[in-house]
């Protein structure tokens, strides 16, 4: 015991030291981490130095005025806060991929000439009806992916071009197209519209309307107060689930409509609810459908992939009686125009129906 002892006695008093030492030693400072940089929302490249001396003397340092196009100012791209002074010679305004949150008044306040803006990807919330109001020659206004929440007031009345989509615009005030005769294109998909935002007056005003783009909203209705003039309507991505009967009845130009990524059934679609007379491409994809819809003689393109379709009966759905173009040398500007028909992703099992063939005779594609 006494060997025991005297061993470990010695260990203890190391130990006992050891401690004591760590004891003794002065803490350690602690490090602070460096602040966080602020997370943009946006990947976009490390700022650009200024550039030599423009040959126009007007043009502002963070940007670049190419000397063959003096109408065109590209500042684009460079981690700007603000918007520059704009030149009154210009014509085409790049400010696309920066970090500007407003259009300052005195901006703008010498560039009455410009005809075409380009805001895409910026933080603008709000943009100052003083800075549109002299902007009567704009002809195209981009600002897609930034922060507003409703549609710009006081457009200009030349826009031919209106796009708004991936912002947070949810509500649309009275008269916001009432000037807008010559728009052309409105682009609003993917933002946060839901059907009361709609009734038959908020797209008065757009009298020439041929593009309308509702996509990646929050609808469950069709909406109300589309332009009659309309060739195209984009409507993909929502939660609609009925067309109310007549709907496309007033809309004798309506040649291309997506339907895709919706809630649509057979008991919300009306017989002839696609009984368009100008109709050449129908997008129903993605839906709840248990059977073909009408078909109409001149539709081209007809997408109705991934529903829950179960069979196919060539004789009921075909627009025009069999009986009418049997013979071999009947006129083929009469048969039903169908060229391309995509089935896949339902429930159908080959082969494809001959009634199906022998109504559609220009189909040139049928995926099954």
């Amino acid at each position: 015991m006494k060997v025991i002892a005297s061993l470990i006695f010695p260990l203890i008093l190391v130990l006992l030291c050891e401690v004591n030492g760590q004891r003794r030693r002065p803490p350690k400072k602690r490090v602070t981490p460096p602040p966080v940089e602020p997370v943009e929302p946006t990947d976009l490249p490390p700022p650009l130095p200024p550039g030599p001396p423009s040959i126009f003397p007007d043009c502002p340092r963070e940007c670049f005025c190419p000397p063959d196009f003096p109408s065109a100012l590209y500042c684009d791209s460079r981690n700007l806060r603000k918007v520059p002074l704009i030149p009154p010679r210009i014509h085409y305004l790049y400010l696309q991929n920066n970090f500007i949150d407003e259009l300052p008044e005195e901006s703008f306040k010498n560039a009455t000439e410009l005809k075409w803006i380009n805001l895409d990807n910026n933080r603008i919330k709000k943009v100052d009806k003083r800075v549109l109001d002299k902007l009567e020659s704009l002809v195209f206004l981009y600002m897609e992916k930034n922060h507003l929440k409703e549609i710009p007031g006081n457009l200009p009345p030349n826009l031919e071009q209106l796009r708004l989509s991936r912002n947070r615009i949810s509500r649309i005030a009275t008269g916001a197209f009432h000037k807008l005769e010559h728009l052309l294109l409105l682009d609003l998909h993917n933002n946060e519209l839901n059907d009361a935002v709609f009734n038959k007056n908020t797209f008065k005003g757009l009298k020439n309307l041929m593009q309308l783009n509702l996509a990646r909203n929050i609808l469950k209705k069709m909406p109300l107060g589309i332009p009659t003039a309309v060739h195209q309507l984009f409507l993909d991505k929502n939660n609609i689930t009925d067309i109310p009967n007549n709907y496309f009845k007033d809309f004798p130009n309506l040649a291309f409509l997506r339907l895709n990524h919706n809630s649509l059934t057979d008991k919300g679609l009306p017989k002839n609810s696609f009984n368009i007379s100008n109709l050449l491409v129908l997008h129903l994809a993605h839906n709840k459908l248990t059977n073909v819809p009408y078909i109409s003689p001149k539709l081209e393109h007809l997408y109705l992939n991934d529903n829950s379709i179960k069979t196919i009966n060539g004789t009921e759905i075909c627009p025009t009686s069999l009986f009418t173009f049997q013979e071999p040398s009947s006129d083929l500007d009469n048969v039903p125009h169908l060229r391309y028909l995509r089935l896949d992703g339902n429930h159908l099992k080959p082969p494809i129906p001959l009634d199906l063939m022998m109504c559609f005779r220009l189909l040139q594609s049928v995926i099954f």
